[in-house]
């Protein structure tokens, strides 16, 4: 059975970086938030399905946009936005 795990490209990475002062290495941790919210990225999902991971990383709430190539979670953006807290809370008030 294959394990999941992350890739990104590396330019991307750095841009990143330099504009939202996140590196996707990271990002992953969103993703280990035992109440983090995965959504649809329907406006981003031309040519292949793409999602937001809301998850908490290092006290603030991180939104990660990503694509799932089973088993690989591609990375494409991350940072700190204000949506992104909002859908968290909303969502993780719900469900306690």
């Amino acid at each position: 059975m294959a394990r999941t795990h992350f890739d990104w490209d590396p330019d991307k990475d750095a841009e990143n970086q330099r504009k939202h002062g996140f590196s996707f290495l990271r990002a992953q941790h969103a993703f280990a938030d035992r109440q983090r919210v995965i959504a649809r990225d329907i406006t981003h999902s031309q040519t292949e399905e793409r999602f937001y991971c809301f998850g908490k990383v290092d006290g603030g709430v991180l939104t990660v946009r990503f694509t799932y190539r089973a088993p690989v979670i591609r990375i494409i953006g991350a940072g700190y936005w204000r949506k992104g807290k909002v859908i968290y809370e909303r969502e993780n008030q719900i469900h306690r």
